[in-house]
Order: C-alpha cells, then structure tokens, then sequence
C-alpha cells in the first residue's frame, strides 16, 4: 500500500515536471515561490492572516505567473504532446481549472461588500487594515477549500488513492520544488530560456537529477 502510494506520488511529480516546466523562467519563479511557500507554513502558527496575504499575493502570484505568462503552451517537441493532451490528463488543476480558481480568489473580496459581517462571521471592519485581514482570512478558506475541493473531486472521479496523493503532492511542492528548481535562476542568467529537457528522456533519474 505504502509503496504504491509512493510510486503513484513520484509519476505525479515526474508529469507535472515534464509537462509543466519547461521555462527556465518558470522554474525560477517556482523557486521563488517554494521559499515564500514555506514562510507561509511557518507563518500559519504565529499569524494566518499574514499567511494568507503572502500565501497568494506572493507564493500563488508568482507560481501562477510562471504558468501562465511563460510557460510554452505549444506542441511539446520533448515529450511528443499537445499542449490539449497535457491539459485533458492534469490529475490536479490544469490552465483552465486555475482561471476558475484565480477568478474566485480575485472576486471573493467583494462578498464582504455584499455583507461586510460574512453572515455574521465577521465584525464590519473600521479601517483598511481590518478590511485586509478579513480579506486574507477569505484568502486562507479558498486557499484550503480549493485543493479540498479538487482532492474530494478525485475521489470521485478517479479513486481514493489517487486524490490523497494530489493532495501530498500539493502539501510537498514547495520542498519538492525547491530541490528541482534552485539552479534555474543561475540557468536563466547564462540565458537558458527554455530547459533543454535532456533528463527528461530517462525517468527512474528523475529524483536524481532533474
């Protein structure tokens, strides 16, 4: 059970470096985003709503501009795929699903517009700092809700298996993240825009040298 659950862990990973992270640029901000990734899970026990705030105006901000700004979206040469059949076989949020999940984290501010109390969640906020912090704890439920929601989806979908293995995998990305992509900002200052891929035509290296 434990061994399958590993290996299952491993190929989610290996997919989502293959297919996802071909940008040297991306990479980069992925590491950026790994660091400021774990300052939020420390940050969670002294102060969450500091948490939330750079959780998504700095981890998220960074790793969804990777994807969405620099990563090539054409026919991917090194792994022989469309850029339709990465996006149709992506266990956890592909481009489209991540439109939907920004679209709600950039729109849910304005619930406390509707209702400043949050269905009485909420005291109605005297100044802008306490309009921030409400917002930041909004940000912490969508930031929890939206990997619940896709893990339970799984369930469904796929298997139980696999769903609490998208779920690791999202938990670890930042100390994943940080050993596969510390040397992409060096890469990227010698002027490699795009990784040359060369690991990626043998998996079991994955873990070693990718």
């Amino acid at each position: 059970m434990i061994k399958s659950f590993l290996e299952a862990l491993r190929i989610q990973r290996w997919d989502d470096h293959r297919y996802y992270h071909h940008s040297r640029i991306n990479q980069s901000l992925h590491f950026v985003s790994a660091l400021s990734f774990l300052f939020t899970y420390v940050m969670l026990f002294f102060d969450p709503v500091v948490s939330g705030l750079v959780g998504w105006l700095v981890s998220m901000g960074t790793r969804q501009a990777g994807h969405f700004f620099f990563e090539p979206n054409g026919y991917d040469y090194v792994n022989q795929a469309t850029h339709e059949h990465k996006e149709e076989i992506k266990v956890g949020y592909n481009l489209q699903r991540k439109v939907v999940l920004m679209a709600i984290w950039a729109l849910s501010p304005l619930v406390l517009f509707a209702d400043p109390t949050l269905f009485g969640l909420f005291t109605p906020s005297a100044t802008a700092v306490d309009f921030m912090r409400q917002v930041a704890k909004i940000w912490l439920a969508v930031g929890a809700g939206g990997p619940l929601f896709r893990t339970v989806q799984l369930f469904f979908i796929r298997d139980i298996q696999t769903g609490l293995v998208w779920m690791t995998k999202i938990l670890t990305d930042p100390f994943h993240d940080l050993m596969l992509y510390h040397k992409a900002p060096l890469y990227l200052l010698r002027g490699e825009l795009i990784d040359p891929g060369l690991h990626l035509s043998v998996e079991p290296a994955f873990e070693k040298h990718a």
